[in-house]
């Protein structure tokens, strides 16, 4: 069983960032890289409003960046997943496939995953049109026609900031009525950019190498037609990757990791969360950073009053 005194578990910005930050503080990290190594920034294309990059950077590229960067510090890095912890024992217990590990402090930065309709065309599409992350591509439609996908608050929210860049914006809801709250409802009601399909499901998004538009089926009598658009915003959802976690952490109605307030700690001590996996509201590669860092800084405090 191979002891490490801190691992950091997933490979995104709250991962890397983390990695960065306790290997510079000679705490030589094992960071262990999850079922999706880089998150979810390596399916985006062009990333513009990470800090340091004034003509934007591919996600895939930036994520190479910030591993190269905590390399360079001494990180040291585990491929694979983790199948089962006991975070109760003291030093704690990890488990992959393959190999089981012991340490002293964890950082959990396992994200988030955006719920996605499941369809061949939406996956061909992925970031060319068809996105998840209304502030982190909405720019790129500047005066298109465009769609989003859903009913609830986070599909107004998207919908109304999406009028910034947008000509217009269609809001598809599979069911009669929207589940948002009566004050998003109305603001998206009032936004003359807006326009609603109720009783719509997607079943295909047209387009080769970019969205051209939807095909679409009216659930209550199975017609289908076309809709021309540029581009197609889903906004169903996210899922905190923390199915691991259940029963072991404090975890919130959704699953999300609850941390103590100005900090990363959870609910077990020398347990720490950042990123997406702890975060439900601002969902964003430079908030994950930050989270990231905080959580090493912890960590590293933690350790030092250990010993």
């Amino acid at each position: 069983m191979q002891h490490e005194k801190l691992i950091i578990l997933g490979s995104g910005p709250a991962g890397l960032t983390a990695a960065i930050y306790a290997a510079r503080a000679e705490l030589k990290p094992l960071l262990i890289e999850g079922a999706e190594p880089g998150g979810q920034l390596m399916t985006t294309t062009e990333v513009e409003n990470f800090p340091g990059f004034e003509h934007g950077i591919q996600g895939p590229e930036l994520m190479d960046v910030m591993r190269k960067q905590s390399m360079r510090f001494g990180t040291r890095f585990e491929i694979g997943y983790v199948t089962e912890v006991d975070l109760a024992s003291r030093p704690m217990k990890l488990k992959t496939s393959e190999k089981e590990f012991t340490c002293d402090a964890l950082i959990i930065s396992t994200g988030a995953t955006a719920k996605w309709l499941n369809i061949p065309s939406e996956t061909k599409l992925r970031g060319k049109g068809v996105s998840a992350c209304a502030t982190c591509d909405g720019f790129f439609f500047k005066g298109k026609d465009i769609a989003v996908v859903g009913g609830g608050d986070s599909a107004m929210e998207e919908a109304n900031f999406l009028t910034r860049f947008a000509n217009s914006v269609t809001v598809i809801v599979r069911g009669d009525a929207l589940r948002a709250s009566k004050v998003m409802q109305e603001r998206a009601k009032k936004n003359p950019k807006i326009s609603f399909l109720f009783n719509t499901g997607i079943e295909e998004v047209l387009g080769e190498t970019a969205v051209t538009g939807l095909k679409i089926k009216n659930l209550k009598d199975d017609t289908t037609k076309e809709l021309s658009l540029q581009g197609l915003f889903l906004a169903i959802g996210h899922s905190p990757n923390t199915k691991l976690f259940a029963g072991k952490l404090d975890l919130d109605e959704v699953g999300y990791i609850k941390v103590k307030p100005f900090g990363t700690d959870t609910n077990i001590e020398g347990v720490f969360a950042a990123g997406d996996v702890a975060d439900h509201k601002y969902r964003q590669a430079i908030s994950a950073a930050g989270t990231g860092c905080m959580a090493a800084l912890d960590a590293e405090r933690f350790l030092a009053n250990r010993e």
